[in-house]
């Protein structure tokens, strides 16, 4: 698929800044075929287009809540089936968000471990 110029594009450079990836693990998703094979321009250079870039801060989301790459996979693979597939999208990303509300809830007893231990030697400071 080519990108024609009047399309508004970005770079690898331009994408990967935009979604919070390095150009390597940018390219990395398309390898691992979890983004859809990315458009070129004439001499051959990727070009991202904005739903390239939606799809890739999905995936980064995806990712930085914890979800497996092989999870990340599954979904793309059901995405790429179409309209049939939307309950098992809906309850895969359900799983999903269970998984991230047990580990929220894990991470909010430990900041109360921390904020236990702040409050404990800012008062013994004080004393001192």
């Amino acid at each position: 698929m080519n990108v024609s110029t009047k399309d508004m594009t970005l770079t690898v450079g331009e994408a990967a800044e935009r979604v919070g990836l390095t150009t390597y693990t940018l390219r990395w998703y398309e390898q691992e075929g979890l983004v859809a094979p990315v458009g070129r321009d004439a001499v051959g250079r990727r070009r991202y287009t904005a739903g390239d870039v939606n799809w890739l801060l999905l995936l980064t989301r995806l990712r930085r809540t914890g979800m497996p790459v092989r999870d990340m996979r599954h979904y793309v693979e059901l995405a790429r089936q179409g309209d049939r597939t939307l309950g098992a999208r809906r309850a895969l990303l359900e799983a999903h968000r269970v998984r991230v509300l047990s580990r929220m809830a894990e991470l909010e007893e430990d900041l109360s471990v921390l904020n236990h231990k702040i409050d404990a030697y800012r008062r013994a400071e004080e004393e001192n």
